[in-house]
């Protein structure tokens, strides 16, 4: 299949004009308002304009980071197992403009992007889903006197 190119009345995706930063689950203008053109090198076009991040907006997202960390580690690996499958059963429904996403952004071939890339990136998902609820800990022998206990943190 050929798709049309970012921009085109046919494209696979209408690109907003610009993008934020998202930060803490929501949508966060650059503390500086600075943007920069986004250039497919499909076609050598501007797309689309993204937030240029500067330290301020670094420290922002890791504060949000740092809010959310507690929560997160306090939740049970089944919970946390199945966010990660639907993540990948999110990417998985949306497998094509996420192909063609990814192939405007950075001029990969699409049959790469639609049969490789995101279709592992699925994949990882699910792996990680899996390793979530088997991951436990576990005893070491260091030498004749000791032994080490490991206990997984999320």
């Amino acid at each position: 299949m050929i798709y049309a190119a970012p921009g085109a009345a046919d494209a696979k995706i209408a690109y907003k004009a610009q993008y934020n930063n998202f930060i803490g689950g929501q949508w966060v203008a650059p503390v500086k308002g600075q943007y920069f053109d986004v250039i497919t090198p499909v076609n050598g076009t501007v797309y689309t304009q993204a937030a240029r991040s500067t330290a301020e907006d670094v420290e922002l997202a890791l504060d949000a980071a740092h809010a959310a960390a507690d929560a997160w580690g306090k939740t049970d690996a089944a919970t946390r197992s199945n966010i990660l499958l639907k993540i990948a059963d999110r990417i998985e429904q949306n497998l094509e403009l996420l192909a063609y996403a990814e192939t405007v952004d950075n001029g990969k071939a699409i049959r790469e992007t639609l049969n490789a890339d995101i279709p592992l990136t699925v994949d990882h998902f699910r792996y990680f889903a899996g390793c979530v609820r088997a991951q436990e800990g576990a005893l070491s022998n260091i030498d004749e006197n000791t032994v080490a206990y490991h206990i997984q943190e999320p």
